[in-house]
């Protein structure tokens, strides 16, 4: 190859993009033109580069074909109806956009302008006073402190002057359930540290409305809160299993709850419940579909006791899953007995 300095005219970066042009038929004036004759002939890297952009052409006009007469007609016809819709619409969006109070101001910039800035002299003004009476008309909440985080301190003050009913769990966070000691014969304190815009410590029992409605706002929204916080919700809410919303909470959490160790908590704390429908149908279901075993094996063993003791009603349906599980469940332990809990129920569930 002839050295570069040999190479008549303009270098080869300067050559190149008249050589694009001359490859793509696009005419050049004579010098030009004549420049690019005499460089090819003597350079073989800038030959080369215009033999590739030649060979690309041809192959692009190659594969080149022109749209399918059916897909424009049926474009067309798309377009057409989308313009008709547009049309039949437009009535309605114009009478609706009279209503709206921006189009009664965008002609009168002047009038908006004085608007909106004594609209928002009047939320200032207003809005602080209307607000802090919502807060002391709200009605107080019985054995409840609520500790308000304002920035640099925190103070705990009763529930007269803050409550829970202010705040919306939807957008708060449960950051930890602490339990702190009490005295004997006394329900422990439960501590609820709530993050929000403004940081919440909600302290009380088991009892307080304000407390339960956290526990259980928890447990109805497993996917929003870690394990650990959803255990120590079943096992506070445990001593409330009598109170039909906390036993319904419970059984939800048996269905849905994606870790194994709640829905196994959940059962324990169902257990000593007041024996219902609801609580004997939430056990036959965890004892057909829960993967877990060590869930399955919670679920027989509290209808076998429940069963020994009288306290639930057998029909086809608990007989016919206790008689599949019988047959069916790959452990050993379950299947031993779900065959006790039919003996169990009595001469109806002879099999």
């Amino acid at each position: 190859m002839e050295d570069s300095a040999k190479k008549p005219g303009l270098p080869c970066s300067d050559m190149e993009p008249l050589l694009i042009l001359f490859s793509a038929g696009q005419e050049l004036d004579p010098a030009e033109q004549a420049e690019v004759s005499e460089h090819l002939a003597h350079c073989a890297d800038c030959a080369a580069f215009f033999t590739r952009e030649k060979e690309m052409l041809a192959l692009i006009s190659s594969r080149h074909a022109e749209p399918d007469g059916g897909l424009l007609a049926s474009c067309r016809a798309g377009l057409e109806d989308a313009l008709d819709r547009q049309e039949e619409r437009g009535w309605l969006r114009r009478f609706l956009g009279t209503l709206l109070p921006a189009n009664w101001v965008s002609p009168r910039p002047a009038w908006s302008a004085a608007l909106l800035v004594i609209i928002g002299f009047s939320v200032g003004i207003l809005g602080p006073r209307f607000f802090d009476r919502v807060e002391k008309a709200a009605p107080p909440a019985a054995n409840t402190a609520v500790t308000v985080d304002s920035g640099a301190t925190a103070e705990k003050q009763p529930a007269a002057g803050s409550s829970l009913g202010t705040l919306d769990l939807h957008t708060a966070d449960v950051a930890g359930i602490n339990v702190l000691p009490a005295a004997a014969n006394e329900q422990p304190q439960i501590e609820l540290q709530l993050r929000a815009q403004r940081p919440v410590t909600l302290q009380g029992t088991v009892d307080n409305d304000d407390v339960k409605r956290v526990l259980l706002y928890v447990l109805q929204n497993n996917e929003r809160f870690d394990p650990d916080v959803r255990l120590s919700a079943v096992d506070l809410l445990r001593e409330r299993n009598n109170d039909p919303e906390v036993r319904s909470v419970l059984c939800q959490a048996v269905h849905s709850d994606r870790n194994a160790a709640v829905r196994l908590k959940a059962l324990e704390a169902l257990n000593g419940a007041e024996p219902q429908e609801l609580v004997r149908d939430t056990l036959l279901h965890a004892l057909v579909d829960d993967q877990n075993p060590g869930v399955r094996v919670e679920a027989i063993n509290a209808l076998r006791s429940m069963a020994s003791k009288g306290q639930v009603t057998s029909d086809d349906h608990m007989l016919a899953v206790l008689r599949d599980r019988m047959q069916k469940d790959p452990n050993t332990y379950i299947r031993l007995q779900s065959a006790a809990a039919i003996r169990d129920l009595g001469p109806r569930a002879k099999f």
